[in-house]
């Protein structure tokens, strides 16, 4: 049954203030801290909905050649705030039973099974062993549902095809129209805007797309390959959506940043809505 939020409701999750896209300020500009991410959950599983933030190995190939040496792993971005607000959000836009606390799970970890979705962040930089391919083709055959966000630019793209083959070498990802079922299983996601990330707002004077970074293996993008947000999915036979796949778009970001006024209550409104409806549908498909 699809369930309904008032506008006021959604303004308590979503504080920002701004409606147009603001130059943003020094209140989210500053120097990111090394993100401290929750550890796996061990026991067996007490609530109806755990979020569970995928961890992986970053391909090193990936970090030199875009120069992004983060000082963390790269599965770690945002998870501090992130997944905290976005956790907020679930519970009071949904009557799903979920736990407050979010977690960290490897492919390698069999309890994987135990849950619903996986949240994946910077898809471009992972890398997976044949094992954890196999694994986490076994986990989406069976009903798994992987949520891919913050990841830009062709390169990107490039590189999560080539592990996403080890994965399903079978299987291409799909543009899904905006009639899809999955915009509309909870809130009808009726405009698409491309949501930025922390770093396109402060160092692209407040533009929604992120420039490429400087190259230390001479890697050339344009900046074509990341202006166009895109809503892509790989589907098992039935037409499910397995893997929702969010290209130069960042969710995490406008999580996070939902109670900064520097970030436009546009995007922040629009990324709850979207993460919502994507853990309703992996909860119902």
């Amino acid at each position: 049954m699809k369930h309904r939020i008032t506008t006021v409701l959604l303004s308590l999750i979503t504080l920002a203030v701004g409606s147009e896209p603001a130059q943003a300020q020094q209140g989210i500009c500053v120097s990111p801290q090394r993100p401290v991410c929750p550890l796996v959950v061990s026991a067996v599983p007490q609530h109806e909905f755990t979020f569970s933030r995928l961890i992986f190995a970053d391909n090193p190939i990936a970090v030199h050649e875009l120069g992004d040496y983060v000082g963390f792993p790269h599965w770690q971005a945002d998870c501090s705030d992130s997944d905290p607000h976005f956790i907020s959000a679930i519970k009071r836009m949904t009557r799903i039973e979920t736990k407050s606390e979010s977690q960290s799970i490897s492919l390698m970890d069999s309890a994987i099974f135990d849950y619903p979705a996986l949240y994946m962040v910077e898809a471009g930089f992972a890398s997976f062993t044949e094992f954890e391919a196999v694994r986490l083709r076994e986990y989406l055959l069976r009903g798994g549902f992987l949520l891919v966000d913050d990841f830009h630019g062709g390169y990107q793209w490039g590189k999560f095809q080539e592990w996403m083959a080890k994965v399903f070498p079978d299987r291409e990802a799909v543009d899904l129209p905006q009639s899809h079922e999955v915009f509309h299983v909870h809130f009808d996601i009726e405009k698409f805007v491309q949501i930025p990330g922390l770093r396109a707002l402060c160092l692209n004077d407040g533009a929604t797309w992120e420039r490429p970074m400087t190259k230390t293996g001479g890697v050339i993008e344009s900046n074509l390959s990341r202006q166009e947000p895109a809503w892509r999915a790989i589907l098992d036979d039935d037409g499910r959506v397995m893997v929702m796949i969010n290209w130069n778009v960042d969710l995490g970001d406008a999580w996070e940043h939902a109670d900064m006024e520097e970030y436009a209550s546009e995007y922040t409104s629009t990324a709850y809505r979207l993460g919502v409806n994507y853990m309703i549908y992996s909860m119902t498909h």
